[in-house]
């Protein structure tokens, strides 16, 4: 993230990112703070891991470590709501640490951070570092933000790691990577805590097994699970209405359309100028993946994990209720998202516009004139976009009703 010249322009007092109070102003408060603590050695408690993706298939490893422990400081699924300044200044006092690795590796190091992921709740470990951690805060479109990082020179846990009986027998048995991801699941482990026992690299055949980079298996979390819960979706009955979810966080708004039929998923990312992603355009831009019945058989690169992130909240909500459906899911996302959180805020987001009651209406063009009043670009540009609108099915719109039919 190159903030640098609108920060140097800014200096927390012109509001030049949109927000009305400068979002990266905590990390600076509660610098002295975290030199003070922080030297070339380190004790306290590691809640998670982190796999980077440089260099693969040599990568840095190592824990990830709470300067000072806050409630809920890795509990990605308890943030929505919270402003981008609680978010900085939390996420800041986490230290990322790390050591070179092949993703192949089954060193006793490995194994410690294996033991780390599985983990039911914080560990106390002692590091000592090649040099003094550097005061940073960095920021990633999928993982959550972090503090300094270190590189390790020596690393132990010094506590006994408390790990779930259930959860540690279904990463230990010799299962596909999806089947225990799944498991684990059903055990109401979350995604983001399944990402990270993925990433550590101890699901899956013995002979398969290696770490992946905490970003890749956060997507592939998302997808695997939500695969999973589409099987269990295709046998379900349709809804019997046309059911509008909104929600919204950090600029980002989401609109989301069940429709009776069988299951297809569509999501639309509009992105306004002025957002981190978007400073040198113009106008909106507006981006499209969607699946058929039957799933996709490509990556959605054109949204990258937000698609997924997206889509699982979906799945979740159809599951919950035994129906299936038509998914038109709409994000908007306004000048007001200047730093990227992590594509938690797209799962979150959407997963609470289905915590919220639905507009419910008979008819879809009640639906689509509902939408329209709610959404910053008209309706008709998604609908005209759409490959789901473009498929002409008597039966999904209503006896006689076409695309053409729409009036929006």
């Amino acid at each position: 993230m190159n903030t640098a010249k609108p920060c140097l322009l800014c200096k927390g007092s012109r509001a030049l990112c949109g927000q009305q109070k400068c979002p990266l102003l905590p990390r600076f408060r509660i610098a002295p703070e975290i030199k003070e603590k922080v030297g070339m050695d380190f004790f306290g408690p590691s809640t998670n891991v982190f796999v980077g993706r440089v260099g693969y298939p040599n990568v840095g490893v190592g824990p990830l470590a709470a300067v000072e422990m806050r409630k809920d400081i890795d509990s990605p699924g308890k943030w929505f709501g919270m402003d981008y300044q609680k978010l900085v200044e939390m996420r800041s006092l986490m230290i990322r640490t790390k050591q070179k690795e092949s993703v192949f590796s089954r060193s006793r190091f490995i194994e410690e951070n294996q033991e780390l992921a599985l983990a039911s709740r914080p560990t106390d470990v002692e590091m000592s570092f090649f040099k003094k951690p550097v005061f940073n805060v960095s920021f990633s479109d999928v993982h959550q933000p972090m503090g300094p990082t270190a590189t390790l020179q020596k690393f132990r846990i010094t506590e006994n790691v408390k790990v779930s009986r259930k959860v540690e027998y279904i990463a230990r048995d010799e299962i596909k990577a999806v089947e225990a991801g799944f498991k684990l699941y059903e055990l109401n482990q979350d995604v983001y805590k399944i990402s990270t026992i993925l990433s550590s690299g101890i699901l899956g055949l013995q002979k398969n097994q290696k770490m992946v980079p905490t970003r890749w298996s956060i997507t592939a979390t998302d997808d695997m699970i939500a695969k999973q819960l589409m099987d269990m979706i295709r046998m379900s009955p349709s809804v019997n209405d046309y059911m509008v979810f909104e929600s919204r966080y950090l600029d980002n708004h989401f609109l989301i359309l069940l429709m009776p039929g069988n299951w297809e998923y569509e999501n639309f990312e509009a992105w306004a100028p002025g957002t981190l992603w978007t400073k040198s355009m113009k106008d909106i831009s507006v981006v499209e993946e969607y699946e058929p019945f039957k799933g996709r058989k490509h990556y959605a690169d054109r949204q990258g994990g937000g698609y997924y992130a997206a889509r699982i909240a979906a799945t979740e909500y159809l599951v919950s209720v035994g129906r299936q459906a038509r998914v038109f899911s709409i994000r908007e996302i306004y000048e007001g998202y200047t730093i990227p959180m992590g594509v938690f805020v797209v799962r979150e987001t959407a997963r609470h516009a289905f915590k919220n009651k639905p507009a419910v209406f008979s008819t879809l063009q009640e639906a689509l004139n509902y939408m329209n009043a709610k959404l910053r670009l008209p309706i008709k540009t998604y609908v005209d976009q759409s490959k789901m609108f473009k498929q002409r099915r008597l039966t999904d719109f209503g006896v006689g009703l076409q695309h053409n039919d729409i009036t929006v």
